[in-house]
């Protein structure tokens, strides 16, 4: 039954609507494949075997008495573990929360449980979300399934590996500053960010109350889209969200790019790129030219000082999050995050200087979607590097890995705009190659037809790592 999970989410619903799989079969499945290769990825923290099985059970019994919840209906998934669980832990990747077992679900979990999806477990990520490597210090590193010496990009790693590897039809991570994105980028799969307060955020473990933002990873850009239907809307429990209709993000989906004004962005967006990333991402806007797009090259002004400076609002609360523990337990942290946690902080005008600066990264995309329907980049600077690598070379200059990673992704975070990576190339030694996709707030839409527009012209999105049978 190993061909089972090697479906889509798409593919998967219809086959269990059409009774061709049942969601218990397609369940045993997955467990199996988990138990065989999770020792290997490291993608699971925790594994829900016998509550997957009881759900899908019950997903079986309410499909054959004609009750239909929808697309998602039967399909296997896992969740980040910052999403609340109740009555399963929830450790956010750490040690300080490592036997919280929440009393209530996170807003997503119960949405994703209405629409009769089967918890499979939670899954790894960096230490409460702050890093791009998922080179967790309490539960050990998720490897990349292309190769796994490298990193599978974070901090949703677990999520992106997940996918990349079969161990799960659909997952659900967060992004701060990339952290959908990058392990989709390097795992070879589909990552949106939704606009923020698009998907309620109620019962996360926070990392930037401003910045954060909930969103699926998944092997197909109509899977995307199936998941973002089922968790986007106005959530009272949540101040961000935002009491916008919320569309049927499949109706659409197949109307192409015709017509479609296509920024290439350029300037900060195109420097210190890795040349087969580079040239990746210039087929890839050669191929939406090629299907109809208007695509234009364009330097929206895009600076590393505006947006570090902005970025300081997410230092600041991230300390305020943890203010409690690191003044008890502050040698329960992994090292990374106790530098983190102890760095300076800007005084109040430096703050008064961040919150403007996220203002002028607003401003910046704002005019710039006064012409442009769409803006594109490639998704990371390099490829997968090395797990317990902290440095890359690009084009003689040396780089953090989280630069390297997180540069070209934060900017649609401090923006709030949503934006998809999905793959477009593989470097040479057969790692995944990304773009991004990115829209005006609220129009996912445009973003996800885009998205699949390249996506059924191309290729990239149907190879698969070969891992031990």
């Amino acid at each position: 039954m190993a061909e089972l999970t090697d479906m889509a989410i798409g593919e998967a619903g219809a086959r269990i609507h059409a009774r061709e799989v049942s969601p218990l079969e397609l369940t045993e499945a997955y467990l199996r494949r988990i138990e065989r290769l999770n020792p290997l990825i490291n993608a699971y923290i925790t594994i829900t075997g016998k509550r997957a099985l009881d759900e899908a059970r019950r997903a079986t019994d309410e499909l054959v008495a004609g009750r239909d919840r929808g697309p998602l209906h039967g399909i296997p998934i896992g969740l980040k573990d910052l999403y609340q669980t109740k009555g399963v832990r929830t450790t956010a990747g750490s040690k300080i929360l490592a036997d919280w077992v929440p009393d209530a679900d996170s807003t997503v979990t119960r949405k994703l449980t209405e629409a009769g999806c089967v918890l499979l477990g939670k899954l790894n990520t960096h230490e409460f979300a702050w890093g791009v490597t998922t080179d967790n210090p309490h539960y050990g590193p998720t490897r990349n399934p292309w190769n796994t010496k490298r990193i599978p990009g974070g901090s949703s790693g677990g999520s992106g590996a997940a996918i990349a590897a079969s161990l799960a039809c659909g997952t659900m991570g967060t992004d701060t500053g990339g952290s959908i994105r990058i392990p989709a980028a390097l795992c070879g799969c589909v990552g949106l960010k939704p606009t923020f307060g698009r998907v309620s955020k109620a019962g996360v473990v926070p990392m930037s109350w401003q910045f954060d933002h909930a969103g699926p990873i998944t092997r197909t850009v109509r899977d995307a889209a199936i998941m973002l239907g089922a968790v986007a809307g106005y959530d009272p429990a949540d101040f961000a969200t935002v009491p916008v209709p919320v569309p049927d993000y499949t109706a659409g989906l197949e109307a192409g790019v015709k017509g479609l004004r296509v920024g290439v962005l350029r300037g900060y967006f195109s420097q210190l790129v890795d040349a087969e990333v580079a040239a990746s991402f210039e087929t890839a806007a050669g191929v939406l030219r090629s299907l109809g797009a208007d695509v234009r090259d364009l330097d929206i002004g895009m600076s590393l000082e505006v947006m570090m400076e902005a970025w300081g609002l997410v230092n600041a609360e991230t300390q305020a999050y943890h203010a409690g523990s690191i003044g008890t337990r502050l040698q329960d942290f992994g090292q990374d995050l106790q530098a983190i946690l102890t760095a300076p902080l800007p005084d109040a005008l430096g703050l008064a200087r961040a919150y403007r600066a996220s203002y002028d990264v607003k401003e910046l995309f704002r005019r710039t979607f006064e012409e442009h329907d769409l803006l594109i980049a490639p998704g990371t600077r390099v490829t997968a590097t090395e797990i317990g690598q902290q440095t890359v070379t690009i084009q003689g200059a040396e780089l953090p890995v989280s630069m390297a990673m997180a540069g070209l992704t934060m900017p649609f975070n401090i923006a709030g705009l949503p934006a998809l990576s999905l793959p477009c190339g593989f470097s040479g030694t057969g790692m995944p190659i990304a773009m991004q996709i990115a829209g005006r707030p609220f129009d996912e839409a445009t973003v996800l037809r885009a998205g699949r527009a390249y996506e059924q012209a191309t290729e990239w999105h149907l190879k698969r790592p070969e891992l031990p049978a």
